[in-house]
């Protein structure tokens, strides 16, 4: 049996997760894009491009903005979250959904 190369090992689970996710193909740096707005349109669309999904457009999007989010963890910066965040709204007004109190 083979051994595992060292990229192989060292990889993260969230890695794997991101490069082969069978939810969405999403537009390369999509969450670095420095608009929230940009950010939740091109996860919409990518949602509803989508034939290999297995919730609704709205769910799918949302979720891999909080996969993102979670997955980046302490590292990622105040400001870069706060976008991030923002991009949330922005999807859910995008959808015509309202925030949950």
């Amino acid at each position: 049996m083979a051994t595992p190369t060292a990229a192989a090992k060292n990889e993260r689970w969230s890695q794997s997760v991101t490069r082969t996710s069978n939810a969405l193909d999403l537009e390369p740096g999509v969450f670095t894009l420095p608009d929230p707005r940009a950010i939740a349109a091109s996860l919409k669309a990518s949602a509803e491009r989508s034939r290999r999904r297995k919730a609704g457009a709205f769910q799918s999007a949302m979720s891999m903005l909080n996969f993102y989010i979670n997955r980046a963890g302490r590292g990622l910066p105040e400001e870069r979250r706060a976008c991030l965040q923002a991009a949330k709204d922005e999807l859910r007004a995008l959808f015509g959904r309202q925030r949950h109190s």
